[in-house]
């Protein structure tokens, strides 16, 4: 693990995002909450909290971070066959919270995929980026649009 021992703890911020694309009937359906499953939505918004909190022990060398807060949203697009997913961590420490926000989106997806599969195996989880960051030595990032 990197020593961040002489960094100064600071507030850190993240914002990623990412979406699941299926059939518009499935997004259709997770809109209505008629998927035997439950309620997507909510779910999946959970799963993304619970899978930031335990990012140290998913990702190898990643420092333990408490977290202040994490925020997941899921705006279903259901005419696009989209849903779409943001996750904002925050912390004060010494280190960023950028994983805990991309991982949290990341487990929101799979859990949106898990619960939908039984009407559509063609669903596509992707384009999961960092949006933003700031706090650190590093300072602020700010994804520009049209970038890979």
């Amino acid at each position: 693990m990197v020593d961040v021992a002489a960094k100064d703890a600071s507030l850190r911020e993240a914002i990623a995002s990412g979406k699941v694309s299926m059939k518009s009937t499935t997004a259709q359906l997770i809109d209505e909450k008629s998927l035997a499953k439950g309620d997507v939505i909510n779910t999946a918004v959970i799963a993304g909290i619970m899978a930031a909190k335990k990012v140290s022990a998913l990702i190898p060398l990643c420092h333990p971070l408490e977290l202040t807060a994490i925020d997941v949203e899921i705006v279903v697009d259901a005419e696009r066959g989209e849903v779409n997913i943001t996750a904002k961590s925050k912390s004060v420490g010494k280190t960023g919270v950028e994983m805990e926000a991309l991982t949290a989106v990341a487990v929101a997806g799979l859990t949106i995929y898990d619960m939908c599969k039984a009407v559509d195996k063609e669903m596509i989880i992707g384009e999961i980026k960092l949006l933003s960051k700031k706090g650190g030595k590093s300072g602020v990032y700010e994804r520009k649009e049209g970038k890979c």
